[in-house]
């Protein structure tokens, strides 16, 4: 069974920095696409921040400059570093992952349970 999991969120006041990390375990044969989405109450699921298996990365608007993306592929796990973060940024944060498992044909989305995080006074 693969599974991604979550860790770090939690309540951070304005301005300050958070690490997100997700880790992918089980029966793995690859990774291709990593990303981290978050999700606010009312509100559609959007895109954090996403990198390939070669590094490539992309990110949303609201985040540029102040979120950075990252990953292990040894130990296929994912990073978010968020710094001068404001209530906005305030939702739960699910890891995704496009990958392939062991004996499978072909790649499938696979998310993590989520994680929240809170900016606050």
């Amino acid at each position: 069974q693969v599974q991604l999991v979550e860790s770090g969120g939690g309540l951070v006041q304005p301005g300050g920095s958070l690490r997100l990390s997700c880790a992918a375990s089980g029966s793995i044969f690859s990774i291709d696409t990593m990303a981290w989405y978050r999700q606010a109450p009312g509100k559609q699921r959007e895109l954090v921040a996403s990198i390939t298996s070669g590094g490539s990365t992309k990110y949303g608007d609201s985040v540029k400059g102040r979120f950075t993306i990252s990953r292990d592929n040894a130990k296929n796990t994912l990073l978010l570093r968020m710094s001068s973060l404001k209530p906005e940024d305030t939702a739960v944060y699910y890891c995704y992952a496009w990958m392939r498992v062991t004996g499978a044909t072909m790649t499938t989305n696979y998310w993590g349970q989520g994680t929240q995080v809170t900016v606050s006074s």
